[in-house]
């Protein structure tokens, strides 16, 4: 890495929009200056647009990439989540590492394309096609690994912890055969990859895939394997994202999910409550306050039926979020906030639901919340253009129709809210380095060649 500076007329700081704005980074990719108010040196470029913090994508599987566009048909009877899920389980059984890589790769340089800078993998295919372990059992995070290497973005690797395919540790489905792991050989595993992620700037946590897939006893022995390793390392599980799930929760347990977890579980700031959809006012009081995220994944949410998160009761309750991909049917940072706030437009009636007094520009508001969420998520100093921050950050192209003319703020609502899905993104530096230069990561057309090829092999190997 090399040490660069970069001027902004206007950059989005943590505490708001500023000008002349003077960016400056050192070798190892954090920032050393952020300085409003500055004159511009001699010899340093300026920004062709507002300079916006890097996007933390704080929900990804990446292999899920492969199959959008796959699922939208109606089938028999009512399809909903769980119809999705056993299509997703075919498509997973025949995925091979080389594949995954080859998806990875060309998910994350989209990523980059569409301003995000970091990723939160919720890595959950673990083993062979007939479910057995690799010789080397991280054979497919190594594909991870080497996907987000080679595309330049920051990555925070979970594992995924899978035991069972229903409350009460109801026996795994062969669909699910390549996911299982017992809780000592996944603790295993975060041993073989914590110094492989920390050779690549990498962090490791861990996902509990979700109150139905690992009974109590394995979340203690898995909370306390992992505390061991690393007593600051991310954890990550879905909750409350379908009805169905909180009702099977309240016929195994007497209480709803969240409820549960807050009960028996340690949830404090190094949680994120995958989407987190149900709860009810009291699981919303109790989840803010503990710290957790939410993370909200508001296009799969829409595409797989979920439901809509309450974000006005989740931010009145103090509550921190941040945004991810998810299944990927969506790879548009932008598009993701979007979605979020039109859905509570529809839900509540109103507009502009996520400004609030101390932040009334809606887009600038959903941006900064945000990227805190998505850091404190990912677990990385992704927290936005502040010194000792990795040097994260996308430049918005003032000459786009749907940005010229305008002010910095109503520039990025209308990369928000306006560009006609058009992408507004004309620069990304990630760890300091620039990733994406006039719109196209250098690796775009490989990444694209690699993810078509990978992608027809799956599909003519269907059944």
């Amino acid at each position: 890495m090399s040490a660069g500076r970069l001027f902004a007329a206007h950059a989005l700081l943590p505490a708001g929009w500023a000008r002349d704005v003077l960016l400056a980074w050192d070798g190892q990719g954090a920032f050393t200056q952020v300085q409003a108010g500055a004159a511009r040196p001699a010899g340093v470029a300026e920004a062709a647009g507002p300079v916006l913090p890097g996007m933390p994508n704080l929900h990804s599987h990446a292999f899920q990439r492969g199959m959008a566009g796959l699922a939208e048909y109606r089938g028999s009877g009512e399809d909903s989540f769980w119809s999705w899920r056993s299509l997703m389980y075919r498509f997973a059984c025949r995925l091979t590492p080389a594949q995954l890589e080859a998806i990875a790769y060309g998910l994350y340089v989209e990523m980059l394309e569409a301003g995000y800078t970091a990723v939160c993998e919720f890595h959950y295919v673990h083993h062979d096609t007939g479910g057995r372990p690799y010789a080397d059992s991280a054979e497919m995070a190594l594909a991870v690994l080497r996907a987000a290497r080679r595309a330049g973005i920051g990555l925070t690797l979970l594992p995924v912890l899978y035991q069972s395919s229903g409350f009460g540790a109801q026996p795994p489905g062969d669909g699910q055969r390549r996911f299982i792991h017992a809780t000592d050989a996944m603790l295993r595993l975060l041993e073989r990859l914590r110094p492989l992620c920390a050779a690549q700037g990498a962090r490791l946590g861990l996902a509990p895939h979700s109150l139905r897939a690992v009974p109590p006893a394995a979340l203690r022995e898995a909370l306390a394997g992992l505390d061991a390793l690393d007593a600051t390392a991310p954890i990550h599980i879905h909750i409350a994202e379908q009805e169905r799930e909180v009702a099977d929760c309240i016929a195994w347990s007497g209480q709803r999910p969240v409820a549960w977890l807050l009960d028996h579980a340690p949830v404090d700031a190094r949680w994120c409550l995958v989407h987190a959809t149900h709860m009810d006012a009291g699981e919303i009081r109790r989840a803010a306050a503990s710290g957790a995220v939410a993370g909200l994944c508001p296009s799969t949410e829409a595409n797989l039926g979920d439901g809509i998160f309450d974000l006005p009761a989740w931010t009145e309750a103090g509550g921190a979020w941040g945004v991810g991909s998810d299944s990927h049917v969506c790879v548009n940072a932008a598009e993701e906030l979007m979605l979020l706030e039109y859905s509570q437009r529809l839900a509540t009636r109103r507009r502009n639901v996520a400004a609030g007094a101390h932040q009334p520009e809606v887009a600038t508001a959903m941006v900064l919340a945000a990227v805190r969420g998505g850091a404190q998520a990912a677990g990385r100093p992704v927290a936005g253009l502040a010194v000792g921050q990795r040097a994260d950050f996308a430049v918005l192209d003032a000459a786009h129709p749907a940005l010229a003319g305008l002010a910095a703020p109503q520039m990025l609502a209308g990369h928000v809210f306006a560009s006609h899905r058009t992408s507004a993104v004309c620069g990304v530096h990630a760890g300091g380095q620039p990733v994406v230069v006039a719109g196209r990561h250098a690796g775009h057309e490989a990444a694209r060649a690699g993810f078509i090829a990978a992608r027809r092999q799956l599909i003519e190997e269907s059944p």
